[in-house]
Formats: C-alpha cells, structure tokens, sequence
C-alpha cells in the first residue's frame, strides 16, 4: 500500500485533480443511480390496473388518490391527466396537460448522466497532460546530467510521467461504464413511461364519460 501512495505522489498535482474529478463522478453516479432505482421501483402494470379499475368505475377522485400516493414522473403525468378530465378538458386538453408534464418529468430522468461520459473523458485527457508535461520535464532535466545517468534518470522520469496516465484510465474506465449503465437505465425508465401514458390517455379518453358521470 505505501508502495501505491508513493507511487502516487511521483505522479505530482495531475493525479490530485484526476482524483477530485473520480470523487465528483462516482459521487453524481451513486445520486442518479438511487433516483433511477426509486423512478423504476414503481409495479408499472399493477399501478395502472388499479387506476383503470377506478377509471371504469367513474370513480375520479380515488384515481387521483392512487398517483398521489407515489410521486415518480409516470404518475405524474397520468396525474395530469385525471385532473384535466376532472377540470372538464376535451381530449386535446387532457393530452395536452400530459405532454406538459411529461415535458416537465423526462429531463429529470437523464439529468446530469451525460456529465458522467464528460468526466470520464476529463480523467483520460488529465492523465495525458499529465504524461506529456512529465515527459516534458524529464527531457529538460536529463540534458544537464551525465550521459551515463541519462538512461536511468530518463526511464525513472517515463515511469513516473505515465503513473498519470494509468491512474486517468482507472479513474475514466468506470465512469463510463456507469454512464453506460444509467444511460440503459434512464432510457428503458423513459420507455416506460411513454408506453404507459399513452396507454392511460387513450384509456382515460375512451372512458370519459364513466368519469364525468360518477365521480364519487
């Protein structure tokens, strides 16, 4: 582990700043991955039956209550919806309340994954930096020692240029992986969520006047 740490510190102030950008990565990682997991935690077909159960009763108000009871954007779009009807919409207000929420709820979806793919690539170009200035310092120090020093001062210099290098992969190949995977993730959540508010709306409007007939 010591081994590790001086390592590390030969590889000079590029691996403090590689460092800081896997602290600010792994960390946004692990807040978009717990929002994702609560926004697809929801039993999408087992919500929507119940709201449609309500629906086809006329019964507006306890469908209304089941989207309260959870708040993620699909039933707040659906929501949406309900509530146009109970304000008396025709079908263009109605899908139009839903587009403006869903409008409203899919950027928090992908808020903030694509800074993960950025990150990534800023941990892979410091790491560079990092090399190239090393390099840089090496062939200046050398061309001031001894010829017969030269080699080991050089390849002792090379060793420590490309620390920073290893350390920008180490740090930018997770990233991307966790940008691969929220990305998945965010995108399938999104799916779900058209599929189902389309769905609900056309549902909604073919049963429109069960609602407005018996609200109670």
């Amino acid at each position: 582990m010591s081994d590790l740490f001086a390592q590390y510190l030969k590889g000079g102030p590029f691996m403090h700043a590689i460092s800081l950008t896997s602290m600010i990565g792994f960390a946004l990682a692990f807040e978009r991955f717990m929002v994702l997991k609560k926004a697809s935690s929801i039993k999408k077909d087992e919500l929507l039956n119940h709201i449609n159960s309500y629906i086809l009763q006329g019964n507006l108000e306890k469908a209304m209550a089941v989207t309260a009871q959870i708040r993620n954007p699909l039933t707040n779009i659906v929501r949406s919806g309900l509530v146009a009807v109970a304000n008396n919409g025709d079908a263009e207000e109605v899908q139009t309340a839903m587009d403006a929420v869903a409008l409203r709820e899919i950027p928090k979806v992908e808020k903030r994954i694509g800074l993960l793919a950025t990150l990534s690539n800023i941990a892979t170009l410091l790491g560079l930096l990092g090399t190239v200035t090393g390099l840089i310092g090496a062939f200046a120090a050398v061309a001031n020692v001894a010829p017969a020093e030269k080699a080991t001062l050089l390849a002792n210099a090379i060793a420590t240029a490309m620390n920073t290098t290893a350390w920008g992969l180490i740090v930018a190949i997770p990233l991307l992986g966790a940008f691969g995977y929220l990305n998945s993730m965010a995108q399938g959540i999104i799916d779900d969520v058209h599929e189902s508010a389309v769905a609900t709306l056309n549902f909604i409007l073919a049963n429109k006047s069960k609602l407005r007939g018996g609200r109670g």
